[in-house]
């Protein structure tokens, strides 16, 4: 059973977040979002690298047919990328090296600013 967190933003407050799975087995970040046919809302998944790396946090959509909003976040917990990350392409790897990335319905790309600090809270 996946742990769920919350995935709050210090700088900024979010109304309502998103309630994510914390995916920090290798087999929980191979499936990721991968083959389902949408994203409810305020749902999404936290991918939990095992090293803070540019290329590690990388991700594809490759079996992915919806947007999503994408957040690289550092072991810092600070947010040093973002995108609308767009369904079948085949990378996206972030400006500077992260450690999670959070990959949230595309509602959620405002909540979330380049350089915003994070928590994670248990769900």
């Amino acid at each position: 059973m996946p742990r769920f967190v919350y995935v709050q933003n210090v700088d900024k407050e979010i109304k309502q977040p998103a309630r994510v799975a914390l995916c920090d087995t290798f087999a929980s970040r191979l499936r990721g979002l991968m083959f389902r046919s949408g994203l409810p809302e305020y749902e999404g998944v936290l991918l939990a690298m095992p090293r803070e790396s540019r290329m590690d946090s990388s991700i594809h959509m490759l079996f992915v047919p919806f947007n999503l909003a994408v957040f690289w976040i550092t072991e810092s917990m600070q947010v040093v990328d973002k995108v609308i990350a767009r369904p079948w392409r085949p990378a996206y790897v972030p400006a500077r090296a992260a450690r999670f990335v959070l990959e949230l319905h595309p509602r959620f790309f405002a909540a979330y600013e380049i350089g915003d600090r994070v928590e994670l809270a248990d769900a």
